[in-house]
């Protein structure tokens, strides 16, 4: 066992290297050895990362804004001597559990629409109708495909026929709340239970909105900072 690993020992000193056509090699295996990278700082929100860059607080430029989706933005530095970027600062936007494509009870679809959504008069409707919905036997829904007929309660005895508006126009917070939400449309179900539920209609356009906006916003708060050269965003 000791000779062994005195040959090897001694193999690992005499390391050559080799041109065989054209190409080099060595008679030793080489291991790279890696420039270290940073950890990310990780925040929250798109403020604090702007305070960072306006304060330099690592004292590193130039670097690059990345907005690689509408709840993830991260900054990163030039290439390292391997090629490889540091991550300085990561952004993760804080979001609300809601619940789309799924019925739910209309209390719960009332107290997500109130607390996950931007008041707005699309929402001010909707709330309006789950509110007072009363499910009934009988020829209580009238459903044409595109829009749906409900018996619902006005005031204390009296009924009216209320049509629930489709596609209904939102505001849910699903970025970061720096910015405007950005608007959907979505279909809005009733089912018998009652229950409720949205669906998305714009075929995730909204994302892309949301980026621009968030593009948008780094762009005036770091103005100077663009302008010097220090910062660079893409989305």
């Amino acid at each position: 066992m000791i000779k062994e690993a005195m040959q090897y020992i001694a193999g690992l000193a005499n390391k050559e290297i080799k041109e065989v056509g054209g190409q080099m090699f060595s008679t030793g295996k080489l291991e790279e050895i890696n420039e270290p990278t940073t950890t990310a700082l990780k925040v929250n929100t798109l403020s604090a990362m702007v305070t960072y860059l306006k304060e330099n607080y690592d004292n590193v430029a130039p670097v690059l804004i990345h907005v690689v989706s509408e709840t993830d933005v991260r900054v990163l530095s030039t290439f390292n001597r391997d090629k490889r970027r540091n991550v300085l600062i990561n952004a993760s936007a804080v979001l609300p559990d809601i619940r789309f494509e799924r019925f739910m009870d209309v209390e719960n679809f009332n107290i997500q629409l109130q607390a996950c959504f931007v008041d707005s008069l699309d929402r001010a409707a909707v709330l309006k109708l789950v509110g007072n919905v009363k499910e009934e036997t009988g020829n209580t829904y009238a459903d044409d495909g595109v829009t749906q007929q409900v018996t619902a309660k006005s005031g204390v005895a009296s009924l009216e026929k209320v049509i629930v508006p489709n596609p209904v126009s939102l505001k849910p917070f699903r970025t970061f709340i720096d910015i405007a939400q950005p608007e959907c449309s979505f279909v809005f179900r009733l089912q018998s239970g009652p229950s409720a539920a949205l669906f998305e209609a714009d075929g995730g356009a909204w994302k892309l909105q949301a980026m621009a906006s968030i593009k948008e916003h780094l762009n005036k708060e770091l103005a100077k900072e663009i302008e010097s050269g220090f910062v660079t965003i893409i989305a």
